[in-house]
């Protein structure tokens, strides 16, 4: 069981960090590679074996795309 608390943290970065975000991300998926990155504050530690999906939502006259990576602690 884990002893981090429960966290759900939206951020918003100036774009050219974000591109920076994308392509460190990228470079880590090609060399098979566990990717690290700080959100809020936090540092993360997305493991090898994550899931990775790309999410589309239409609500509203609002349109959303949300890449999203997913893993369990366990």
């Amino acid at each position: 069981m884990s002893n981090k608390t429960e966290r759900d943290v939206e951020k918003s970065y100036p774009i050219s960090d974000f591109i920076s975000k994308l392509r460190r991300l990228a470079d880590s998926l090609e060399k098979g590679e566990q990717f690290e990155i700080q959100i809020a504050g936090e540092r993360i530690y997305v493991p090898v074996r994550a899931i990775y999906n790309i999410e589309h939502e239409r609500e509203e006259g609002l349109e959303e795309i949300e890449f999203q990576i997913k893993w369990s602690n366990e």
